[in-house]
C-alpha cells in the first residue's frame, strides 16, 4: 500500500514521526509501570500527560501538513476534486478505508483509556503532594501525620461533582504557571474564599446531627527548668451535651446545630479578628447582633465586609495540615520517651535553639546539633562522657520535630499557619469568646473555661489533684503568675514564647 500524495512533505514527515515516536513511548512506559507497580510520580506525568499531548500535538501538525499540501495540489492542478472519491470496488481504497478505520478505533480505545488513567493520575495524593515537592512538601508532610491521613486529597479540596473538578483543574493550571515562573509566594496563602463549602466535604463522613459523647484527653506539659517537670493536666472536652438525649443543644458542637446560624465578618483575610457576629434561632426567629466594645467598626466599613456564615472550618481550619508549634512537639517527644526527661535542662536548650530561624533544614539540624553538644559540653560535661547516646537520641528527636512542622524554604510554621482549635498559642476560641462581644440587649459571650472542658485532675505526677463526680477544678497554672490568666489570653505570653 502507497501513502497517499499529499502526505509527501517534511510537515507531516515530521508530525507523524513525532506521533509514533510519542505513541510507543507511552505504551513501553505504561508496560513498564504495570511491571513495577505503577512506577514513580514522575513517569506517571509523562505516560498519562505529557507523552499524550506530545502525540496531539504530533498528529495536528501531520493533520496541518496534509491540508496544505491538498491545496497546493488543488492550486497546481485546476480541475482536481475538491474531496476524495471513495469506491469500495478499487481494492486499494478498501484496504486504505479498513486501515483507517482501524487505526481510528484502535486511537480512540487507548486515549479513553490513557484518559481514564490520567485522570486518576491527577487525582491521586502522590501528584498533589510529590509532583511540586518543593512548594507542597509542608501540606503533604503534615497531611501524612494527620488524622485524615487515608483521606484522598480530592475527597476534601474537590469533592463529589463535575462543576467543582472542573475549577479545581483551571485552579491548577494558574498553579503549573506559578511553580514554573517561580511566582507564588511564601508562605502561601491558605485559600480560605474559595475552599467548598464544609457542608459538601467534611460532613459527607461527619455527621453534625449525630450527638457525639465527651470526650477524656490528658495532656502531658513539661516546665522549662533544670528537672523539665512534668505538668499534667486531664480533662473533659465538652463535645457534646452532658446526656445524649439533649443532642446539641450544649456542648462545643452546639455552634453546628441545624436549628441555629452563626454568622460573622471578620477584618482580617485569615478571619483572625471578628469584629460582628449574629445569632439566628432558627425555630423561633430570635435573633441577636453582637459587636465588639473594644474594636468598633462604624456601619461603612462594615458593609464592605465578607459575611460568613460559621461551618465546621472556623474551628478546624487546620484539619489535615497542622503545624505544632515547638513546645508542643518537644512535650510530645519526651512523653514518648524519644527525648529522656532526666537530661537536666534539656528543654530550656531546645526553646532557645527553636525560637531562632535558620535560611534551611540542613542549618537548623548542624544548629541543633552543635548547640546541644555545647551547652552539656559547657555545662554537664560528664554526660558526654557517660550518656552521649541519650543526648544523641534527643537531638535526633528535636530534628525530626523541626523537620515535620517547620519548613523555611516555604516560610510554613505555626505561626505562618495558625490552629483556631483551641487558645494556647492564638486567640482561636477568644476570637468570638472574649467578653467584649454585647448586644442591645446587653447579652455577652462569656469566655469562661468551661463552656468547652472540665478539669478532672492536674498537678505534677505524684502530686495531682483530682475532682469527683460532677466536680471540677479551677485551673492552676503551673508557674506562679499571680492569677494573671484569668484576665490576659493564653497567646498573650505563649505566642511570645519563640
Amino acid at each position: 500500500m502507497k501513502l497517499p500524495k499529499n502526505y509527501f512533505s517534511w510537515t507531516t514527515f515530521i508530525g507523524g514521526s513525532i506521533a509514533i515516536i510519542s505513541f510507543f513511548m507511552i505504551v513501553i512506559l505504561f508496560l513498564v509501570s504495570l511491571v513495577f507497580s505503577g512506577g514513580d510520580n514522575y513517569s506517571g506525568l509523562f505516560t498519562f500527560i505529557i507523552l499524550p499531548a506530545v502525540m496531539i500535538a504530533g498528529l495536528i501538525l501531520m493533520t496541518f501538513g496534509l491540508i496544505r499540501n491538498r491545496k497546493k495540489r488543488r492550486s497546481m492542478e485546476p480541475g482536481t476534486e475538491k474531496y476524495p472519491v471513495v469506491d469500495f470496488n478499487d481494492s486499494k481504497q478498501r484496504m486504505i478505508v479498513f486501515i483507517f478505520t482501524i487505526g481510528i478505533s484502535v486511537f480512540v480505545v487507548l486515549s479513553a483509556l490513557g484518559g481514564y488513567q490520567a485522570f486518576h493520575y491527577t487525582e491521586s495524593n502522590q501528584f498533589c503532594g510529590t509532583l511540586c515537592h518543593d512548594v507542597m512538601e509542608p501540606e503533604y508532610t503534615a497531611y501524612q501525620g494527620s488524622a485524615h491521613a487515608r483521606v484522598n486529597c480530592v475527597e476534601c479540596h474537590v469533592g463529589s461533582g463535575v462543576d467543582w473538578y472542573v475549577k479545581s483543574k483551571l485552579s491548577g493550571l494558574y498553579q503549573v504557571y506559578s511553580v514554573m515562573a517561580n511566582a507564588y509566594p511564601r508562605p502561601i496563602p491558605t485559600p480560605l474564599h474559595n475552599l467548598r463549602p464544609a457542608q459538601e466535604t467534611c460532613e459527607k463522613c461527619h455527621w453534625p446531627e449525630k450527638f457525639y459523647d465527651r470526650k477524656y484527653v490528658v495532656h502531658k506539659h513539661y516546665l522549662a527548668d533544670e528537672e523539665n517537670a512534668e505538668w499534667d493536666i486531664g480533662l473533659v472536652m465538652k463535645t457534646g451535651p452532658a446526656y445524649r438525649a439533649l443532642g446539641l443543644q450544649e456542648g462545643i458542637h452546639w455552634h453546628i446545630n441545624s436549628n441555629v446560624k452563626i454568622e460573622y465578618a471578620s477584618t482580617s483575610p485569615k478571619r483572625d479578628t471578628i469584629v460582628y457576629i449574629k445569632y439566628t434561632n432558627l425555630q423561633s426567629g430570635e435573633e441577636h447582633i453582637y459587636t465588639d466594645g473594644n474594636n468598633p467598626v462604624d456601619p461603612d466599613q462594615l458593609a464592605l465586609l465578607e459575611f460568613r456564615t460559621m461551618d465546621c472550618l472556623d474551628c478546624h481550619n487546620r484539619p489535615s495540615h497542622n503545624y505544632e508549634s515547638p513546645i508542643k512537639f518537644f512535650d510530645d517527644a519526651m512523653t514518648a520517651g524519644m527525648i529522656s526527661s532526666d537530661l537536666p535542662d534539656i528543654k530550656i536548650a531546645a526553646m532557645d535553639i527553636l525560637r531562632n530561624e535558620f535560611p534551611t533544614k540542613d542549618s537548623a539540624f548542624k544548629y541543633i546539633a552543635s548547640e546541644i553538644y555545647s551547652y552539656y559540653e559547657m555545662l554537664y560535661p560528664e554526660l558526654l562522657e557517660t550518656d552521649k547516646e541519650t543526648i544523641d537520641r534527643a537531638i535526633l528527636a528535636i530534628q525530626d520535630g523541626y523537620s515535620k512542622n517547620v519548613f523555611p524554604h516555604m516560610k510554613a510554621d505555626w505561626k505562618a499557619y495558625p490552629n483556631y482549635m483551641g487558645h494556647m498559642e492564638n486567640n482561636g476560641c477568644y476570637r468570638c469568646h472574649n467578653e467584649s462581644f454585647k448586644s442591645e440587649q446587653n447579652r455577652v459571650i462569656s469566655r469562661d473555661c468551661t463552656l468547652c472542658h472540665l478539669i478532672k485532675e492536674q498537678g505534677k505526677p505524684g502530686e495531682m489533684t483530682y475532682s469527683t463526680g460532677n466536680d471540677f477544678l479551677e485551673f492552676e497554672h503551673p508557674v506562679d503568675i499571680k492569677g494573671k490568666w484569668k484576665t490576659m489570653f493564653c497567646a498573650e505570653c505563649h505566642a511570645e514564647l519563640y
